[in-house]
């Protein structure tokens, strides 16, 4: 009776599922998002990060706002690309060529499917309080929210094989995917996302980060690579 149990729960099992949840949920949300069904709970997330009788005030005191752009950098293009050709280097340093391309290659297909994924949707901005920061893309899906997930679970999944004790493999994939979801908050903090477009970002990027590591284990258990 046990063996069954114990099977289900085995990394490749509960990966698979976790990617098909991902993709429904996006499925789901982006149906929604087209036929406007998340449009009133979207507006109330959104002014409820706002100060009473002020939408163009992010609630709490300034430093707050300034913190948050500072966390809601680390998912940006620019910080996402410099941070991983920083880890490519040290990866190639250390000699794991396969690791760094597997890196280089998550995080570039990532940004491409983003891209694509706004082209698609176009749907606009949030026009209920001012943006707190700058944006020139589309909303849907944000792509903060999706790229934070692609690359920091790529690499807290990378870190994490690296080691041993399962409770600083625990901490290390909790910390990046506090890290993703932190990033994502911040977008509807700061008024420049509705928070449909960072759940259907965060669901993307999980499924993406998952589809890369699937292809990676299979290549690996093939023996063409050792990621």
């Amino acid at each position: 009776m046990k063996l069954p149990f114990r099977n289900f729960l085995e990394p490749r099992i509960l990966g698979a599922i976790a990617a098909v949840s991902a993709v429904l949920l996006f499925a789901e949300l982006a149906e929604e998002v087209a036929e406007g069904e998340t449009r009133s709970v979207d507006k109330a997330i959104l002014l409820a990060f706002r100060e009473p009788g002020d939408v163009g005030d992010p609630l709490g005191p300034r430093w707050l706002e300034e913190f948050a752009r500072d966390v809601t950098a680390l998912g940006s293009i620019g910080i996402v690309t410099l941070l991983t050709l920083a880890i490519i280097g040290f990866l190639l340093l250390a000699r794991h060529p396969r690791s760094a391309l597997f890196v280089a290659a998550a995080t570039a297909s990532g940004m491409l499917a983003s891209h694509l994924l706004k082209l698609v949707f176009e749907r606009e901005r949030p026009d209920l309080v001012p943006h707190a920061a700058y944006v020139a893309t589309t909303s849907f899906p944000s792509g903060h929210a999706m790229l934070s997930a692609v690359v920091y679970l790529t690499l807290g999944a990378l870190l994490a094989r690296m080691v041993r004790d399962r409770r600083l493999k625990a901490y290390v994939l909790l910390s990046a995917a506090f890290l993703a979801c932190a990033i994502g908050v911040t977008r509807v903090y700061l008024g420049v996302h509705w928070p449909s477009d960072v759940l259907a970002g965060w669901a993307a990027g999980a499924f993406w980060a998952l589809l890369c590591w699937g292809v990676a284990e299979a290549l690996r258990r093939s023996g063409r690579t050792s990621t």
